[in-house]
């Protein structure tokens, strides 16, 4: 299945995105650690996906080959936005969404506040929401200083298998994803402040998500070794929806879909083929 690079204008905003497959939509919402974006997250997902669904992974604003804009006053609300205006651009409606880590969990905040706001038939996310402490891993994450021992570092933290940071030419292609004129800049503005401003650090706080404001059915699925959460999180999480199922992968890190991508697939497939079969209320 041939993957296509693409870009839009959303509102003056050059933006990328990753497109494959006819069908209804998929989109494919990627991490957010220093150098994450779409090809990185969705490279071994999204072109199983498009054999059956029309696919779009974008670049969130601020990531990846998408133009380096940050709003100081809005934050990850500008994001957001500038989801919405592409989503409504590219026509896409009833669509299945699908976050890994910091994609999805901001995706759904933005859902839980407007549930009815988003052309949605069903969310999946994968090592997304609930409670995210505050530990060394995730300090490893926050401390990125644009060295290859550093994004290394960064890798380690996100898998479990010593494969992936050991592999040098994985570590090579996300460091130079990182060093995208601007990238370290838009993804370390988040926690800039004015020193008036209350601290927004959001790790180590408690989720306050109003996740049973969610009215679409929901998949959860967790690495069972995830270094970045704490144990039994996603049992917890799934609990607070409305409608959710949930799968924990075992032998697997923050990135399911990554690093044990094939089994991601088959469960992100079957629970698409369930709601395919329902009929639209």
């Amino acid at each position: 299945m041939q993957v296509h690079s693409r870009y839009i204008s959303v509102d003056g905003i050059r933006t990328h995105f990753l497109e494959a497959g006819e069908g209804r939509p998929v989109v494919l919402l990627h991490s957010g650690e220093f150098g994450g974006c779409a090809e990185i997250s969705w490279e071994f997902v999204l072109p199983k996906l498009a054999q059956r669904y029309h696919v779009l992974a974008p670049d969130w604003l601020g990531f990846g080959r998408t133009d380096k804009i940050h709003d100081f006053k809005e934050g990850q609300g500008r994001r957001l936005t500038h989801l919405r205006r592409f989503l409504d651009l590219m026509c896409v409606e009833d669509a299945y969404m699908v976050g890994n880590s910091m994609g999805g969990s901001l995706f759904t905040r933005g859902l839980s506040a407007n549930p009815d706001g988003w052309p949605l038939r069903a969310l999946a996310l994968i090592s997304s929401g609930g409670f995210s402490p505050d530990n060394e891993h995730r300090r490893v994450l926050l401390n990125y200083d644009c060295t290859r021992e550093a994004m290394r570092a960064i890798v380690r933290a996100m898998f479990f298998s010593p494969h992936w940071p050991n592999d040098e030419a994985y570590v090579e292609r996300r460091y130079q994803l990182s060093l995208i004129p601007g990238a370290w800049e838009c993804t370390a503005a988040a926690r800039f402040k004015n020193p008036q401003s209350p601290e927004r650090e959001r790790f180590g706080q408690p989720d306050n998500t109003p996740y049973g404001n969610i009215k679409v059915p929901a998949l959860i699925v967790a690495g069972g070794n995830d270094k970045l959460r704490q144990p039994g999180y996603a049992v917890e999480l799934a609990a607070k929806f409305r409608n959710a199922e949930l799968h924990v992968l075992d032998n697997c890190g923050h990135c399911p879909n990554i690093e044990r991508a094939d089994d991601t697939v088959r469960l992100l497939m079957d629970f698409f083929t369930r709601r395919d079969q329902e009929t639209p209320k």
